[in-house]
């Protein structure tokens, strides 16, 4: 067919005055005057490609479609990983209580409005006064997250007051973001004593008498992300504290992931929590708030009045601070903590404490739905998001076999819901602990959904 033979694309006015007899009467013009523009060039490929032409009602409906396209929602995600805290899957599933307070603060919020005076007040209190009775702090601070929090309390030593950290300590906390640089970047000056193994307080004792140093704070960052093991010395807490305020110096303990359960009780390594650290005689305690707290990203900030004012005054506070979802949120979690349901309302805790005997009773029931393809296995889940490194949670889970377990893998990942799993010799891998119960009928669909599929 030649090129004058060949058929053409209506005109984009045409197809436009089609479209906005049956579209929304608010949508943008501009918008449907793109999204028309770019059917048409589709149109004009397919064809030059040889294809049939498409009528003005189709050509219509295909740019309503690509302009509902943008209206962009995330995608329903059933972790089956076995990491309970998965970085690339937004780390922790909210409580049902931090969803309902996030959707009623995106409206109107009383975030910085006294109701009872009717003048503005603080800005949403709500989460700092949790967190001050849930650590025994005098106060608290809530920033966007652990990395800034932390920022914002190397900040109290000054321009060119010392920092000493122990070099088992200087570490990097995910990003890229390591403790010499946010050092740094708060204009303090690092003072670094001890050994990448062995730190004492006499280390620290020796650097906050040495005039030189201008020792204004002592940084402790737990290892919340790595294991030492060996030939290691970690220094007393309270010694440090105490040598660190006979010379005037602040202490500030940065824990990293947090902790505000006592995880031995769950069969886990013991985390320090932030109460135990302020009463060892840390001035300022900074933990995250999506991570063993198990809410949304969040820096939690604990200690001083006077300490938490000046990092509150800080200029760069104001760019550090959350919006009135996240604190919403934030507050609904830790309000979880007061009442004394978090095991029971935070999903993080729940899976966590789920004995292993009721994961195997879903992974028999599971496989015995599937079929052939399904077999009941044993695993062991991780907690994951640099939280409690090395440690395990026996689980049960579905093995499935098929010709290509990368092809199976990918078209679990690639459905709806999307199910993200694992491969171990040559099966893919489903771990029930990360899998809230009242998904297993959407994981059992999708599983069979991507083995029915051809190839």
């Amino acid at each position: 067919m030649s090129t004058t033979d060949r058929p053409r694309p209506p005109s984009v006015e045409r197809v436009l005055a089609r479209l906005r007899e049956t579209d929304d009467a608010w949508r943008a013009a501009a918008s449907q005057t793109e999204a028309v523009r770019d059917v048409i060039a589709d149109e004009r490929d397919r064809l030059a490609e040889g294809s049939p032409p498409r009528s003005i009602d189709a050509l219509a409906v295909a740019a309503h479609e690509r302009l509902d396209a943008h209206r962009w929602l995330p995608t329903l995600v059933i972790n089956a990983t076995g990491v309970l805290i998965h970085t690339n899957l937004g780390r922790v599933a909210w409580s049902r209580d931090a969803e309902a307070a996030a959707l009623n603060a995106a409206g109107p919020a009383l975030l910085e409005l006294d109701r009872e005076t009717g003048r503005r007040g603080r800005r949403h209190r709500a989460a700092e006064d949790h967190l001050v009775a849930l650590t025994g702090a005098e106060n608290a601070l809530v920033t966007n997250n652990n990395a800034a929090a932390v920022a914002l309390a190397v900040g109290l030593a000054g321009r060119g007051g010392g920092v000493i950290v122990s070099r088992g300590e200087l570490v990097e906390i995910g990003g890229g973001v390591r403790i010499p640089e946010i050092v740094r970047r708060a204009g303090a000056r690092l003072v670094e004593v001890g050994t990448t193994n062995r730190t004492r307080a006499d280390d620290f004792e020796a650097a906050l008498a040495d005039v030189g140093s201008r020792a204004k704070l002592v940084l402790r960052v737990h290892p919340s992300n790595f294991i030492q093991s060996g030939f290691t010395e970690a220094p007393d807490a309270a010694a440090v504290a105490e040598a660190a305020h006979r010379y005037g110096a602040i202490v500030v303990d940065d824990l990293g992931s947090g902790a505000l359960l006592p995880t031995e009780q769950f069969g886990l390594a013991h985390e320090p929590t932030p109460a135990e650290r302020l009463a060892l005689g840390s001035d300022v305690v900074t933990f995250s708030g999506d991570k063993l707290v198990g809410g949304p990203q969040a820096g939690l900030v604990v200690g001083r009045a006077d300490l938490i004012a000046r990092m509150r005054r800080d200029p760069l506070a104001r760019a550090m601070r959350p919006d009135k979802v996240t604190l919403a949120a934030v507050a609904a979690t830790l309000g979880l903590y007061r009442a004394g349901l978090a095991e029971a309302e935070i999903p993080l805790w729940r899976a966590i404490a789920v004995p292993a005997a009721a994961l195997r009773e879903r992974a028999t029931a599971l496989a015995a739905r599937i079929g052939r393809a399904a077999d009941l296995v044993e695993l062991e889940s991780t907690i994951g998001g640099g939280s409690l490194p090395g440690e395990t949670l026996a689980s049960f889970g579905l093995a499935l076999a098929a010709r290509s377990a990368d092809r199976l893998l990918r078209g679990l990942r690639t459905g709806d819901p999307v199910v993200v799993g694992r491969i171990a010799d040559g099966r893919v891998l489903l771990d029930l602990r990360t899998v809230p119960p009242d998904d297993d009928d959407a994981l059992a669909a999708a599983i069979g959904r991507a083995l029915d599929a051809p190839g």
